[in-house]
C-alpha cells in the first residue's frame, strides 16, 4: 500500500510541474472556472434549470451535444489500443497510454456534463441500477451509464496498472493484464453503440430513428478521437523528450482519414434517403439544411461542419499533406470541431425541432450554458493535460521509485 501511495503522489507531483508555457497553459484554462463556477451556482442553487435554454419542445440542448460527442472521443481510445496489443504494432509503444489517458478524461468529461442535464447532482442516483426510478434494463439511459462506469474503471485499472508496474520496476502480469486490455477494446465499442441506442430508438424523432446510427457514431468517433490524439502527440513530442515516432501519427492520420470517408458516406446515404421521397420525416434534415417557416439558426452551423469535414477529408487525402506536421494539427483541430458541430448542433439540436406534435421551436443557448460548457472543457483539458504529462513522466523514467531508481545508479 505504501509504494501504491508512493506512486500517486510521485505521478501526479509530476503531472502539476513544468515550465513557463505549461503553467501558462493551466492558467489559462484556469481562468474559465471562475465564469463556470457563477453559472453552475446560478442552475444548481439559486434558480435551477430556468436559466438553460431549454424549452418543453426542447428538453436536449447544449449539454446533450456534449455528452454524445465526449462518448464517442472515450471511445476513440481503442484506435491505438487496438493497433498495439491486437497487431503488434510496436510504433504506438507511447501512444497507448496517452490514448488511455484521453479516455479517461473524456468519460469524466461525460459525467460531469450528465450531471448538468440531470439539473442537480441529487438526482443522480435516479440513473443507478434497481435503486433509481428509471425502468433498468428498459431504460437506455441507465445501461448508458452503466458501460461508461465499466469502461471508466477499465481504463483506470489498465493504465494505472501498467504505469504503477513500471514506477516499480516489476514485470506485469500478462494474464491479468491483457484481460483487462481485451475487455476494454470490446467495450470501446459498446459505450459509442449504447449512446446512439439511446437515440436511434426514439421512433417521434424522425432523424435519429434509423439503423445507421450507431456506425455513423463509431464513424465520427474514430475519426475526431484520433484527430485530438494526434495534436497531443505532436504537442508532446515538441516539449519533451518522449520519442513518438513519424510512423505512429501517420497511422493515426490515415484512421482519421479513412473513417471521416466513411461518415461522409453515411452522411451522404442519410441525406438521400431522407430528401428524396421528402415526406414529414424529412422535416428535422430540412430543417437543419434550409432551415424551414423562416426558422433557420441550424443552417450556418450545419453547412460550417459539412465544409470542414469535407474539406478535412480532401486535404488528408493527400500524403504530402497528412504528414506535414505543421498543417495536419490545425486540419486536425478544425475536423474535430467540425465533427462537434454535426454530431452536436447539426444532429442532436436539430433532431430535436419539430417536436413530435409538429411544434417549430428554436433553441440558442443562454450565457449560464455558455459558462458551464466552457467551464467544463476547461476542466477536461486541465486533467488530460495533467495525467498526459504524469504519463510522459512515468515513460520517460523520471516518475520512479526510489528504490528502482538507485538500483539503476547502482547498475551504471
Amino acid at each position: 500500500m505504501k509504494n501504491k501511495v508512493s506512486f500517486i503522489v510521485d505521478f501526479f507531483s509530476y503531472g502539476l510541474k513544468g515550465g513557463s508555457s505549461y503553467y501558462a497553459w493551466l492558467g489559462i484554462l484556469s481562468l474559465f472556472i471562475f465564469p463556470w463556477a457563477y453559472g453552475s451556482y446560478q442552475q444548481m442553487v439559486a434558480k435551477g434549470m430556468i436559466v438553460a435554454g431549454f424549452t418543453d419542445q426542447i428538453s436536449w440542448a447544449v449539454y446533450e451535444v456534449n455528452f454524445v460527442f465526449l462518448v464517442g472521443v472515450a471511445a476513440a481510445a481503442v484506435t491505438v489500443v487496438f493497433p498495439y496489443y491486437v497487431y503488434n504494432y510496436k510504433t504506438l509503444k507511447n501512444v497507448v497510454l496517452i490514448g488511455e489517458m484521453l479516455a479517461i478524461t473524456a468519460v469524466l468529461l461525460v459525467m460531469l456534463f450528465i450531471i448538468y442535464h440531470m439539473g442537480r447532482p441529487d438526482r443522480l442516483w435516479h440513473l443507478a441500477p434497481i435503486i433509481g426510478i428509471f425502468s433498468w434494463p428498459n431504460s437506455i439511459l441507465t445501461w448508458d451509464v452503466i458501460v461508461l462506469n465499466g469502461y471508466l474503471v477499465l481504463n483506470l485499472i489498465c493504465a494505472f496498472y501498467n504505469m504503477y508496474k513500471r514506477y516499480t520496476g516489476q514485470p506485469l502480469n500478462e494474464k491479468f493484464y491483457m484481460t483487462f486490455v481485451y475487455i476494454s477494446i470490446v467495450w470501446a465499442l459498446t459505450i459509442h453503440t449504447v449512446t446512439a441506442f439511446l437515440m436511434n430508438t426514439m421512433a417521434t424523432r424522425p432523424m435519429w430513428f434509423h439503423s445507421l446510427m450507431p456506425l455513423k457514431f463509431l464513424a465520427t468517433a474514430f475519426a475526431a478521437g484520433p484527430a485530438l490524439i494526434i495534436v497531443a502527440l505532436l504537442t508532446i513530442r515538441k516539449n519533451t523528450k518522449l520519442e513518438i515516432p513519424d510512423e505512429a501519427i501517420d497511422l493515426l492520420s490515415q484512421i482519421v482519414v479513412w473513417f471521416l470517408g466513411v461518415a461522409l458516406f453515411l452522411l451522404l446515404s442519410e441525406v438521400v434517403t431522407e430528401l428524396y421521397p421528402s415526406t414529414e420525416h424529412s422535416f428535422q434534415l430540412k430543417y437543419a439544411l434550409f432551415g424551414m417557416f423562416g426558422l433557420s439558426k441550424m443552417v450556418p452551423w450545419s453547412w460550417t461542419s459539412y465544409l470542414v469535414m469535407i474539406g478535412s477529408f480532401v486535404l488528408l487525402l493527400i500524403p504530402r499533406v497528412r504528414k506535414n506536421y505543421t498543417i495536419l494539427p490545425i486540419i486536425c483541430v478544425s475536423l474535430f470541431i467540425g465533427i462537434w458541430i454535426d454530431k452536436g448542433y447539426a444532429l442532436v439540436i436539430s433532431g430535436m425541432i419539430p417536436s413530435p406534435l409538429g411544434e417549430f421551436s428554436e433553441y440558442t443557448p443562454t450565457w449560464i450554458e455558455i459558462f458551464i460548457v466552457a467551464g467544463n472543457w476547461a476542466i477536461g483539458f486541465m486533467i488530460f493535460t495533467i495525467l498526459a504529462k504524469g504519463a510522459v513522466g512515468v515513460m520517460l523514467g523520471d516518475v520512479i521509485h526510489p528504490s528502482v531508481a538507485g538500483k539503476e545508479v547502482a547498475h551504471h
